[in-house]
């Protein structure tokens, strides 16, 4: 087997766009990831993805981002600011949680702290089983905690909401009900066209607690490095603080600047599904590993200038070249939570009032808005349990 790296951004965009390339990053978390959407390939893949994007349209974007996100980030965030300090760690991933079971699909009767405890819980443990290719725990162990967690799910979270859709789908195929009274979820999606694809019953209960570990450990981790980036630059650029604070737009620019410096894995692999030549000319086969260094991709000098390797929004960048670099991906597995997470890249005619600019950018300005600051008596720490260079814990206070 031959390890091919991949490091320059044009290189590594082509090789993520690449067909003859499938995705093979997370196979040592097949505990959780097999055949889930992120990691199929081919005709199954479109398949899949065309049903799912069904729910993930621009309308169903901005609906989540004035509708369903306000009332949660109310709900999460005011009883943080008013006690006057919060982790940003847990306070990211109680929000982005909430509103990622939303569009997952799954419910959450009771809407008490503990509940909502208990889920945290299980999505942290799938979110490690995920990227267990990077963690530094013994990786059998994580494994059977994977798969007492999706036990729990699947009893506890995942088979009543299963149960409620498919009353309510009877209800609508019996005349009782109307479209509008269905859920918009990705289960809702799936029990609706299980005859479209093939998906087990195990399979679709692991593709719904995939949506809602990706959603929650990527949205949540962006927003702690967004936000320390956003404090550490004001603190260094006194001169932008009023800006940021005022300018969304600006604050926006500034998120997606983080995104490119920090993304939610520094590398991406992809096996060949036979003999091909890589982007440069190299010759790899099905027995070999393409790994893509996307946090070096992103940091390359000749795209993005010589302080590639720093955070700067004032940076100017060459015509075509999106701001967050490839943190997203290219091509067939590009997020679908692209533009949820970090809105739509503005332009000169934009108008602020009617802007969609994502869950990320809405977080950082709302934590600026309650004045919040890094707690200098309890700095951050880095998380041990992944190679990942992800925030551990970072402590926060709000200035009232």
């Amino acid at each position: 087997m031959t390890i091919h790296a991949i490091s320059g951004y044009h290189a590594a965009s082509e090789t993520l766009a690449d067909k003859q390339l499938s995705q093979s990053l997370y196979d040592e978390g097949a505990v959780i990831m097999a055949d889930v959407l992120l990691v199929l390939h081919g005709a199954p893949h479109r398949a899949r993805r065309g049903l799912e994007l069904r729910v993930f349209r621009r309308d169903f974007f901005r609906y989540y981002e004035h509708e369903v996100f306000p009332a949660t980030l109310a709900q999460s965030m005011g009883a943080h600011a008013e006690r006057g300090h919060a982790d940003l760690i847990d306070l990211g991933y109680g929000i982005t949680m909430n509103l990622t079971a939303d569009f997952a699909g799954v419910d959450r009767p009771r809407g008490d702290a503990d509940e909502t405890a208990q889920l945290r819980r299980l999505t942290a443990t799938f979110s490690e089983g995920a990227t267990l290719v990077h963690s530094t725990r013994d990786k059998e162990v994580v494994r059977a905690e994977v798969r007492a967690a999706l036990a729990e799910f699947d009893a506890t979270f995942y088979r009543p909401s299963m149960q409620r859709r498919r009353d309510l789908l009877a209800r609508f195929a019996a005349g009782e009900i109307t479209e509008d009274a269905l859920p918009r979820d990705v289960l809702t999606v799936l029990l609706r066209n299980e005859d479209k694809v093939e998906i087990s019953p195990d399979l679709m209960m692991r593709e719904i607690a995939f949506y809602l570990q990706a959603g929650s450990h990527s949205t949540a981790n962006a927003t702690t490095h967004a936000f320390h980036d956003v404090v550490t630059w004001c603190a260094e650029h006194p001169e932008d603080d009023r800006r940021i604070r005022s300018d969304p737009l600006f604050l926006q620019r500034c998120v997606h600047e983080s995104l490119r410096l920090h993304p939610a894995s520094p590398v991406a692999e992809r096996r060949p599904v036979c003999p091909m030549a890589l982007s440069g000319g190299a010759h790899a086969t099905p027995a070999d590993r393409v790994v893509v260094e996307m946090a070096q991709a992103n940091r390359d000098t000749t795209v993005f200038g010589p302080d590639a390797d720093v955070f700067n929004p004032h940076r100017v960048l060459p015509e075509g070249i999106p701001p967050w670099g490839l943190t997203f991906g290219t091509g067939v597995h590009t997020c679908l939570g692209r533009d949820l997470d970090g809105g739509m890249q503005a332009r000169p005619d934009t108008d602020p009032a009617t802007h969609q600019y994502g869950i990320v950018p809405l977080l950082v300005k709302a934590l600026l808005d309650r004045n919040a600051r890094p707690d200098p008596a309890n700095p951050p720490t880095r998380s041990s349990h992944t190679e990942r260079p992800n925030w551990g814990t970072y402590p926060i206070l709000f200035d009232h």
